[in-house]
């Protein structure tokens, strides 16, 4: 099987290998994809928290994504957790230089055990450089509040949220409902054209790390290999779902979901 289309991650790397750029890796190959990664910053994690984050320099970051793509180029970009203004503006920079217009966003803020992992003045500038260049951003409820700085307790607070991510230059947004105490997981799509309302029935466990993750690097996945944007939500979402459905139960906290539950292994590998 040969790849059907190639994947730039921009992302921190997670030492347990549930989120970040372990998970992006894992999600775009378990997909068909082809993934090529920009590093950020290296975390010392496991399931129960971060312990540290050791921050890339941020011109070796640019450097990473030109060089990368200046002999492979890829078809779409994901990016993830940017911790530092300096970062960003770097990022935004060498994307210039890219010209790929399938860029997911997915402004990692907080991780699963609720640790800062970006700062005040690197909101600002995400909100002032980036949001604008992503063809969509994938934020949760507790970064959508960081953003818009208004409190969601539901689904109005919820489409109201993603209204003002519009007026801040975003052209689409999901907005995942995962944080929100209720039998359903909503999450929703919103664009200048509409809203769309992803409705699915929330499972009951701990293990969700890298779920976040996950799904922007499907959806990225999906929209690269030609995909329309519904299309390559509704599939980004169903295959979190069924990787938390068979998630391997693994580490003492939030563990890892399954990112191989789309993938059927030749009976000689097994």
């Amino acid at each position: 099987m040969k790849p059907k289309s190639k994947i730039l991650i921009i992302a921190g790397s997670d030492s347990s290998g549930g989120a970040g750029i372990q998970a992006d890796i894992k999600t775009v190959t378990a997909l068909g994809g082809y993934a090529m990664t920009a590093v950020t910053a290296v975390t010392v994690q496991n399931t129960t928290g971060v312990s540290s984050v050791i921050p890339i320099n941020p011109k070796q970051i640019g450097k990473q994504i030109i060089f990368t793509c200046r002999d492979i180029k890829p078809n779409g970009i994901k990016i993830g957790m940017l911790h530092s203004s300096q970062v960003i503006k770097s990022v935004a920079k060498a994307l210039k230089k890219v010209k790929t217009s399938k860029i997911v966003l997915d402004p990692v803020m907080v991780a699963k055990g609720g640790s800062r992992l970006i700062n005040q003045s690197a909101i600002k500038t995400l909100k002032n450089e980036l949001i604008k260049k992503a063809y969509l951003i994938t934020p949760n409820i507790p970064e959508a509040e960081v953003l818009t700085k208004i409190k969601i307790k539901n689904l109005e607070d919820m489409i109201h949220a993603a209204n003002i991510l519009l007026k801040l230059g975003a052209k689409n947004i999901l907005l995942k409902g995962g944080h929100r105490k209720s039998k359903y997981m909503e999450d929703i799509l919103l664009n200048r054209n509409g809203i769309k309302i992803f409705k699915n029935k929330k499972m009951k466990t701990r293990n969700t790390h890298g779920t976040g993750c996950t799904l922007s690097s499907a959806i990225a996945t999906f929209l690269s290999c030609g995909k329309p944007l519904k299309k390559s939500c509704e599939l980004g979402i169903k295959y979190v779902n069924q990787a938390i459905g068979s998630n391997p139960g693994y580490g003492k906290g939030h563990g890892p979901i399954n990112h191989l539950n789309s993938i059927l292994i030749n009976r000689k590998f097994r």
